[in-house]
């Protein structure tokens, strides 16, 4: 798909988006489910030199689920690697390091056994990736921190006295 702009400058634009196939993936690590749904990159080119005008960036939604009966989960991160034909990682344009996606800016971070979260993916996508064609997969190494997670019941005797 392409969308076309003219910027200020005079230069036309034009988005050119690239589905990711397939666009919904399903995966399990340890107590945690999820799913990634949606994914595509999107990049801005310059109409007619096809001159990179901003970073090609792969977007989508993440959601993940507890799946344990008897522990609660801290999510604490998520980094993401883009894999070649040969299983080695894509490098990212300059000094970037792996994509980083950060759990808990809104409270998103403490999965009680059942409850799922989404959250948006939006990161850089390399180049090289996306010129060649050569992505054969995307590789996401989630930390959490499980935890025991109880409930207990307390009975304490009471007593009402009369009124006086």
């Amino acid at each position: 798909m392409k969308v076309w702009r003219e910027s200020r400058a005079g230069v036309v634009s034009e988005s050119r988006i690239y589905p990711v196939m397939p666009a919904s993936v399903t995966m399990k690590a340890g107590i945690i489910t999820g799913e990634v749904i949606e994914l595509k990159v999107t990049g801005r080119v310059e109409k007619g030199s096809d001159r990179i005008l901003s970073p090609a960036r792969l977007t989508g939604t993440l959601r993940l689920e507890n799946t344990s009966s008897n522990r609660t989960v801290r999510l604490v991160e998520g980094r993401l690697q883009f894999i070649d034909a040969q299983g080695q990682p894509f490098p990212l344009d300059g000094p970037q390091t792996d994509p980083i996606l950060k759990f808990g800016s809104d409270g998103t971070e403490r999965l009680d056994p059942g409850q799922d979260v989404s959250q948006a993916l939006d990161v850089e996508f390399p180049v090289e990736a996306l010129a060649a064609r050569k992505l054969t997969g995307i590789r996401l190494d989630l930390t959490y921190i499980p935890s025991p997670f109880r409930e207990e019941t307390v009975r304490f005797a009471v007593s009402v006295g009369v009124a006086g």
